[in-house]
């Protein structure tokens, strides 16, 4: 029997003219993005401010949240922080040192003080919130000289996405008055 060759087995074409389809990059900043998305559809659905967090800690995702102000009657039940909790709970400690969260939309104030007191490594969002944004948009919070840590932000991965996700959330309730 010959030998099949790796993109045989997975049915794809080769030869001249003929490209296979690029593996998929599950340690990249896009594919947590989307675990990200996935948890502000849940927002969505429930009725809340759709934006979703995870942290993810040499590379396994260690905690995942979304917006549950309502649900939980709580002002402070935002993802971000709801995450860090549960990060710190997986991690036994406080610091979450080495760690990076993914956020769909650039956290609040509140939220980048938590990120920084954390101690988290870097911070990925989606969309700038340019009315409140903690990370550099409006508060530049997370890099603060003055504070004892800083952390490494990168904005903008899956911004599209995450903009039609709160535009989408935002017409909906004008609409419903």
């Amino acid at each position: 029997m010959p030998r099949r060759t790796p993109a045989a087995r997975l049915g794809q074409m080769e030869g001249p003219g003929n490209t296979s389809i690029p593996p998929i990059d599950l340690t990249s900043d896009e594919h947590f993005m989307g675990e990200a998305l996935r948890q502000a559809r849940m927002a969505y659905d429930a009725g809340e401010v759709p934006v979703g967090a995870l942290i993810v800690h040499n590379t396994k995702i260690i905690a995942r949240a979304f917006n549950q102000v309502e649900l939980l009657k709580d002002a402070t039940a935002h993802a971000e922080i709801l995450a860090i909790t549960q990060a710190a709970h997986a991690l036994g400690d406080w610091r979450l040192e080495g760690s990076t969260m993914f956020v769909t939309k650039e956290p609040c104030p509140m939220c980048a003080g938590a990120i920084v007191l954390s101690r988290v490594k870097r911070l990925v969002f989606g969309v700038r919130d340019e009315r409140a944004g903690g990370a550099g948009s409006v508060f530049p919070i997370t890099s603060a000289k003055g504070l004892n840590h800083t952390v490494e932000v990168v904005a903008g991965v899956k911004e599209n996405e995450a903009r039609e996700l709160l535009q989408s959330f935002f017409r909906k309730r004008r609409a419903e008055g």
